[in-house]
């Protein structure tokens, strides 16, 4: 196929005669080939037969194959005479046409769903089953190929309710909603000239993790990692006082401060903002004499638990650290004695500043 060559296929078709098989396979294979390189094209094949599969080929194999390299789109197949919609199902949409005038309207069928866009609605469902959420980016996938085809975000129109889109009725579409968790949906198919509603289940909550008092704000920029409940899995990283949206579930935070702060089964409810409160720090000023190595431990249940190594080259260092009871243990660069390791206690309070002098 070239710009202008209509006359040159036509030529072609001419010298073409049927010789009493049906090598369906290889024609779509051969056929694979005619189309040249184009980013912005729609490669269509419309297969037009009297018969089934001749020639031990596989059709549904190479269609399927030709579909996922994204060379063409899904065939269509009109089958004359008698009904192949068994045989042809697997390799594309099968249309049957008995007689001339049959022909003629499933050629019109072939033209409308391939130059006509079919409107559908994505409808969010909240935890009551109504299509109340939106705001959200969702993707369309070709789910052939995992081409992505459209990016929208999800709009609500002035009646309130799910907006309309029109999208080429060809290819059947994986849609990802970019939720946090995602959700989506696969393998949708839309009817040519037929509207269609495609719901997803994306019930959704928000979550604020707040400082206990706006005295200060020293956990401003310190990341908050949000896992699904039980899992391993990053979901989201979330600040301080900015709120963030998540599908209706149980979660599992992790503040990377000093010392950690891990809360479990954070539960998130629809349409709720669910408040989590992390205590203001304070601050250690670790003061050395001479440089040195230490490490700093945080002391729970009577036991140190190590959170953090002393910058060795450093004669001070303000650490900043969740309320509660620490030990450093420390020893000058250049003591040549292990007797000589020094170690201190010290408790460290919210909004407040504690000197710990390493010096004996």
């Amino acid at each position: 196929f070239a710009p202008d060559n209509h006359i040159k296929i036509k030529q072609k078709l001419k010298t073409i005669y049927p010789k009493g098989t049906t090598p369906i396979a290889k024609s779509l294979q051969a056929a694979g080939k005619d189309f040249p390189d184009c980013k912005d094209c729609r490669n269509i094949i419309i297969l037009i037969t009297d018969g089934i599969e001749e020639c031990d080929g596989d059709p549904c194999a190479i269609s399927q194959e030709l579909q996922k390299k994204g060379i063409i789109l899904k065939p269509f197949i009109i089958g004359i005479g008698m009904t192949f919609k068994n045989a042809f199902d697997c390799v594309g949409t099968y249309i049957d046409a008995s007689s001339e005038e049959e022909f003629g309207n499933a050629l019109q069928i072939v033209i409308d769903q391939i130059f006509f866009s079919t409107s559908c609605q994505v409808s969010l469902l909240d935890k009551n089953g109504l299509p109340t959420e939106s705001d959200v980016n969702m993707t369309f996938y070709d789910s052939h190929t995992q081409k992505e085809l459209y990016n929208y975000i999800h709009t609500m129109n002035p009646r309130g309710v799910p907006d309309t889109l029109y999208l080429d009725p060809r290819p059947s579409y994986d849609i990802k909603v970019h939720t946090i968790p995602p959700v989506g949906t696969r393998n949708v198919k839309l009817i040519p000239g037929k509207h269609t509603v495609i719901p997803i289940d994306a019930p959704r909550g928000n979550l604020l993790i707040k400082p206990s008092s706006a005295k200060n704000n020293q956990y401003e920029k310190t990341p908050v990692i949000v896992r699904k409940a039980e899992t391993h899995d990053i979901l989201n990283v979330q600040y301080i006082n900015v709120p963030e949206t998540y599908i209706v579930g149980k979660y599992d935070l992790e503040m990377l401060c000093l010392p950690r702060i891990n809360v479990k089964n954070v539960e998130i409810n629809q349409s709720y903002t669910t408040q989590i409160q992390i205590p203001n720090p304070g601050i250690a000023v670790v003061q050395k004499h001479k440089p040195g190595y230490g490490s700093l431990y945080v002391i729970r249940n009577n036991k140190a638990e190590w959170i953090y190594n002393l910058r060795e080259d450093d004669t001070q260092e303000s650490i900043l650290l969740q309320p509660g009871t620490y030990r450093i243990v420390f020893r000058e660069k250049y003591e040549y004695q292990t007797i000589k390791t020094y170690s201190t206690t010290f408790t460290i309070r919210s909004d407040a500043n504690t000197t710990v002098n390493l010096t004996k």
